[in-house]
């Protein structure tokens, strides 16, 4: 009797190993998955803005993240934009809160 429950213990070790090599493919798969799927285009989003915030130079006019859409009158070394919203007003904004740059005219547009 003992002679048969060796046998089944052995076939079991063996069916094991095969279920723990394809847990592991699936893991490798899923993970590859939400790699393509999520941390990919987010870095490549983070990316792009870091090289949008590069770019920035005086007089480019640009939109904020809360709406505000503006004319760059100044850029200082340490991450910060003046923002001239019309002739009168002024706002001091981090360059973190810069959306996009719009093409140049548009601002005279809306105005």
């Amino acid at each position: 009797m003992s002679f048969f429950i060796q046998n089944a213990m052995a076939s079991e070790n063996t069916s094991s190993e095969g279920n723990s090599y394809s847990l592991i493919f699936m893991l490798v798969i899923f993970l590859l998955f939400f790699y393509f799927v999520l941390f990919r285009p987010q870095q490549k989003k983070a990316q792009e803005h870091k090289n949008l915030m590069n770019s920035i130079t005086k007089d480019d006019e640009v939109i904020t993240t809360s709406g505000l859409v503006g004319r760059v009158n100044k850029v200082t070394k340490n991450g910060y934009v003046l923002l001239s919203l019309n002739n009168e007003t002024e706002v001091c904004i981090k360059k973190n809160f810069i959306a996009s740059v719009i093409p140049k005219g548009t601002l005279n547009s809306l105005l």
